[in-house]
């Protein structure tokens, strides 16, 4: 087997995302599009954004069930958000594909949830099966606290998909476990 760089990795993820921010416009304001002909991996994939994300995602072996018919809202994490952790923890959590997945499927929840959607706050579970809460504040802009407090901004969001929706988030999720 093939030794990916975790840099590599997450580099690659983080393009993908990127290109779907710039092929869906970046942001429900900006009217995203009439139709949705890509699955959520695709517009991930479609974007320089989010090449680590990608590419973290085909480490875990989830292309195929993110592929799904889904629906699912999915928190995409940039490659600048990746670029915050550590890069020995980094590796670490590259290394172990159980913890990748962990970490990967808690930025997805089963249904399609739209901004205008949004409630001021919910509290949703992810496939992982850990809840996430989402907060609308009273400026408009929105954010996601994980299990452990630590909170990330969504930046753009409703990049619609045949499968699902993709909100941008500047900070990766992490799991209490």
């Amino acid at each position: 087997m093939k030794h990916r760089s975790p840099i590599r990795i997450l580099s690659v993820a983080l393009v993908s995302v990127a290109v779907g921010v710039a092929a869906f416009g970046g942001s429900a304001a900006a009217g995203g599009m009439a139709k949705q002909p890509k699955t959520v991996v695709a517009v991930a994939q479609s974007s320089p954004d989010f090449t680590t994300l990608v590419t973290a995602v085909g480490a875990a072996d989830l292309v195929k069930a993110l592929s799904a018919k889904g629906p699912y809202t999915v928190f995409a994490p940039t490659n600048a958000a990746f670029g915050k952790i550590p890069k020995a923890s980094l590796d670490a959590l590259v290394a172990d594909k159980a913890a990748l997945s962990n970490v990967l499927t808690y930025h997805v929840i089963k249904g399609r949830i739209l901004a205008k959607n949004l409630k001021p706050t919910q509290t949703v579970k992810t496939l992982q099966g850990e809840d996430i809460t989402i907060t609308v504040n009273s400026n408009g802009t929105a954010t996601v606290t994980d299990a452990n407090g630590n909170v990330a901004n969504i930046t753009a969001t409703d990049l619609k998909a045949k499968n699902g929706v993709v909100h941008v988030i500047d900070s990766v999720l992490l799991p209490k476990s």
